[in-house]
């Protein structure tokens, strides 16, 4: 409903040759979080097109030897192409990965979403979790992403998001890596 809006400070030839501003993005991210549920519709959404111009973007010779990997190794490297999203998406963002029994713990450094001046009710890095699940995704591996806790919503630590990796054959059964 707003779009003229956010075309303002956004344009897509700006996002696809990566010369927006910290600025512009970071009132973007502002004026949305008052818009209520199209904060999170949007920002999921968001984070589905990066996992997916990610995984576009890999030389086609890797994305195919990365998918021809066995599931558990297949899980350890998807995981790594996200955590270069996070890296990507913002220059001072990390993720830390453990993963232990196809659950693996995402924690968030530097999250250019979570950078608010009042705390928000709600947890504001579901573009992470939505992008890590569709990176997975990319490679033929079912995952649950939860942001389990966030910084702008009081976390103590920061942003911490939980990813269940689930087997093709066993719905619902975390894969063993």
């Amino acid at each position: 409903m707003r779009l003229e809006f956010y075309e303002n400070w956004l344009n897509a030839s700006g996002l696809r040759e990566g010369t927006i501003g910290l600025a512009p993005l970071s009132a973007v991210l502002s004026f949305l979080r008052g818009e209520g549920d199209a904060y999170n519709q949007i920002t999921a959404k968001a984070g589905r097109y990066a996992a997916d111009w990610t995984v576009s973007t890999m030389p086609p010779l890797r994305r195919r030897m990365l998918q021809m990997l066995p599931a558990a190794l297949r899980v350890r490297m998807a995981l790594r192409t996200a955590g270069g999203l996070v890296r990507a998406t913002y220059p001072g963002s990390r993720a830390i990965v453990r993963l232990k029994r196809g659950t693996a713990s995402v924690e968030l450094r530097g999250s250019l979403f979570c950078e608010v001046r009042e705390a928000s009710v709600l947890p504001l890095c579901g573009f992470y979790a939505a992008a890590i699940a569709r990176v997975l995704e990319q490679f033929a591996l079912r995952a649950d992403a939860r942001v389990d806790e966030c910084r702008a919503a009081g976390g103590r630590k920061g942003c911490l998001l939980v990813v269940v990796v689930h087997s093709g054959a066993g719905a619902g059964r975390p894969e063993a890596a």
